[in-house]
């Protein structure tokens, strides 16, 4: 397995958990087994506490709706977006917060870095 990790958005601010952002994964995510997302608390290192079971999310959650391209959204917000309930995890306003991408099976594409996920943006 291989991670990613990421503690900035796209603008090079701190991740906040009182907004809202997407990760976009593009088309054809390059693993054999699986890829997840995992939130994790800034000042623990520990996963994120909320009221989600697991502060995690990925190809093997039934929930998880891919786009008609074959890419992810996966959203980063204290409520679920309207609609992305299935592809959102949950953050608390007042904490920051950091994900990993944990890639399962990791195949080229992703070890050459010819695909890589986007940057996480601020949702406005």
């Amino acid at each position: 397995s291989d991670y990613a990790m990421a503690s900035l958005d796209a603008a090079k601010k701190p991740l906040d958990g009182s907004k809202t952002y997407r990760l976009h994964l593009p088309p054809n995510v390059p693993v054999n087994d699986f890829w997840a997302v995992t939130l994790y608390d800034t000042q623990t290192r520990s996963q994120l506490q909320t009221s989600q079971k697991f502060p995690t999310l990925g190809s093997q959650d039934k929930g998880m709706k891919q786009n008609a391209d074959g890419s992810y959204d996966v959203y980063f917000s204290p409520e679920a977006p309207k609609g992305k309930e299935g592809n959102w995890l949950q953050t608390v306003s007042g904490k920051s917060w950091f994900p990993l991408l944990r890639m399962y099976g990791p195949l080229e594409p992703w070890i050459d870095k010819t695909w890589r996920p986007n940057e996480i943006e601020l949702v406005k």
